[in-house]
């Protein structure tokens, strides 16, 4: 199911204050009353019912609504982090990111489990006082099927250590659904964690049954839950995911709350809903309960209720109905009419924004991050709740969004998936303002993903949030490779994980002169070859060009590098950087740092 990031192995940010600085910690426990059974967090001794939410954006506006936790996924830039929340008398429950299998983790290899472990306790030991850390979340849903024993032991092992070094804070792994074994297993093999966390989405009305029946004993935390998922909704002929407008989203966050939280007060310690915030999942808008200007939708609203016993003051408004002439295949260049009926409680003057955009008819993968699809330009004539849409000549899927705002911090927003039945054509990719920056610290909105595993993937290991003598910044990206021969590379691309070069994406960067990065050796003998573009072949949407920097000795200091694009096509560069090895009789680690496209 969800999860903001994708197959890091995660470290800390240095936090940049002595322990004189800090409040005094708190103490959690886990106390079950013996006469009921009845579980509940104590937090310094008092009752903690957990309102919370996945995310970690907008945190005055989570508090000003009711909620006292966020979650996190992994653990980057933790310190800063506990910090705010802890300003604004919120906790944290810390997620440590474990490997997944279907991304090549091998819980069959002890030194990438053991190294996974040495992560998670650095992360226990650096932060385990800090008084905002609510609870540690070992994992999120790297169980996969459930049936690996291997697995679980991996993540009773890091429980127990959790416990021997910091007594004063409960254990919890996260799972996706129920399954069929998954309860079993992890109360069998998993005796040293406290809590379950269960992701649950469409089936979330009788997760709290389904637990029990599968011989739930354990307290359990609903860790995400939202709207039913693309994996789970109706689709059109073609394959899309029919997106429900935010309106009915509310309704299904009001529903999985009453139903696994609050009617199961025993053994339910409360609830993180998904996502505080906003991202490209399916489709721009399928979760999150915030547009990305921070604008409330109407799950926002309904968790407030719950966590606060009364409705808003000024509600989100409500879409009845998004009506498009001509709903489903259309022609080449047709024009349709569009109008939504939409209404305010208060009521207030409503503002409509119109937007068509491509479709790749990707249903999302769990946590693997996927681009922001392209805008289609001129699209849109006319404005208010009904407009026209001139569709574009290249077939293949495209959305068209409302979104309506009240003026007040409310807004609602509805989709409705289009299909142009015709020979598909590549749109212009976007052309951005340079410098493009490719990684660096704290990038929210990164614009290529590093999710093109080559090689001999199990060989290769990444922390985005090294904080080993960075180049600039707090942070820096370690890839070590763990292999004495074969070879193994990363390609950072846009969308991810397109290969064959099928959907739309990339960026036109033909006002850039170089791509720029900085890098160093751990030994200064580690000779690694650096990408731009990949396949130059396949598919409507690829790499207009490439090139590489081929066998780079690199120093133990670092050293800048420059790639020059003249005479190169870049009108299109769907992979923006990369980087491969050969084997080289031992281990290889680097370090990365400041990659940008510059002028």
């Amino acid at each position: 199911m969800r999860s903001i990031i994708a197959g890091k192995i995660f470290s800390c940010t240095l936090l940049l204050m002595c322990a004189s600085q800090l409040p005094a910690q708190t103490t959690v426990s886990l106390d079950r009353e013996s006469e009921t059974g009845t579980f509940q967090l104590l937090r310094n001794g008092q009752p903690y019912a957990i309102h919370g939410a996945g995310g970690q954006v907008k945190l005055d506006l989570l508090k000003q609504l009711g909620g006292n936790s966020i979650r996190t996924w992994g653990a980057d830039n933790l310190g800063h982090l506990l910090d705010a929340a802890h300003q604004r008398g919120l906790t944290v429950c810390v997620g440590m990111w474990l490997g997944h299998p279907r991304h090549g983790f091998d819980y069959n290899d002890r030194r990438s489990v053991v190294g996974q472990l040495e992560t998670c306790l650095k992360t226990v030991e650096r932060y385990k006082s800090h008084p905002a850390v609510l609870l540690w979340g070992i994992g999120n849903e790297m169980e996969e099927g459930g049936d690996n024993p291997a697995v679980w032991y991996a993540v009773d092992h890091i429980a127990r250590e959790i416990k021997r070094i910091d007594p004063d804070h409960p254990t919890m792994t996260v799972i996706a659904e129920l399954g069929e074994h998954k309860v079993e297993n992890l109360h069998r093999f998993c005796p040293h964690v406290d809590i379950v966390g269960i992701n649950s989405y469409g089936s979330i009305g009788t997760v709290a049954e389904r637990y029990r029946k599968q011989g739930g004993t354990k307290p359990y935390i609903i860790t995400e839950h939202g709207p039913r998922g693309p994996w789970e909704s109706p689709k059109t002929t073609w394959g899309a995911p029919i997106e429900p407008t935010s309106t009915k989203k509310a309704e299904h966050y009001d529903l999985g709350y009453r139903r696994a939280v609050a009617e199961n007060p025993s053994q339910c310690l409360g609830s993180y809903s998904f996502l505080w915030g906003n991202k490209q999942e399916t489709t721009a808008t399928w979760f999150g309960m915030l547009l990305p200007d921070g604008t409330r939708l109407a799950a926002a609203d309904v968790m407030s209720e719950h966590w606060t016993g009364r409705p808003v003051a000024n509600r989100c408004p409500e879409i009845h109905e998004l009506n498009v002439g001509g709903v489903g295949k259309v022609r080449p260049g047709q024009e349709l009419l569009a109008a939504v009926v939409a209404e305010d409680a208060e009521p207030d003057q409503l503002a409509y924004q119109w937007v068509l955009r491509s479709d790749a008819v990707v249903v999302a993968n769990g946590n693997d991050s996927q681009s922001a699809e392209n805008e289609i330009p001129d699209a849109i004539v006319g404005s208010g709740n009904q407009v026209e849409v001139h569709m574009p000549t290249g077939g293949g899927g495209y959305r068209l969004f409302v979104y309506v705002r009240d003026g007040h911090g409310g807004a609602a927003v509805a989709n409705v998936p289009l299909y142009v039945d015709a020979p598909i054509q590549a749109i212009a990719a976007t052309k951005p303002k340079l410098p493009l920056v490719i990684y660096a610290d704290d990038l929210a909105n990164a614009p290529y993903t590093p999710s093109g595993f080559m090689g001999n993937i199990a060989a290769i290991e990444f922390d985005l949030d090294c904080t080993d003598q960075p180049h600039s910044g707090e942070t820096c990206l370690r890839v070590s490779y763990n292999a004495a021969d074969q070879w193994g590379g990363v390609a950072w691309q846009s969308p991810a994980n397109d290969w064959d070069g099928e959907q739309a994406g990339g960026f036109d960067l033909s006002q850039a002169s170089a791509l720029e990065f900085w890098a160093r050796g751990e030994t200064g003998a580690e000779k690694v070859n650096f990408l731009v573009g990949l396949n130059t072949t396949d598919g409507v949407y690829h790499d207009s060009g490439k090139t590489e920097l081929s066998g780079v000795q690199l120093t133990t200091e670092w050293k800048r590098y420059r790639v020059p694009l003249t005479g190169l096509d870049t009108g299109r560069i769907k992979n923006g950087f990369g980087f491969s090895l050969a084997g080289q009789g031992r281990a290889v680690t680097f370090y990365l740092d400041d990659v940008q496209y510059v002028k």
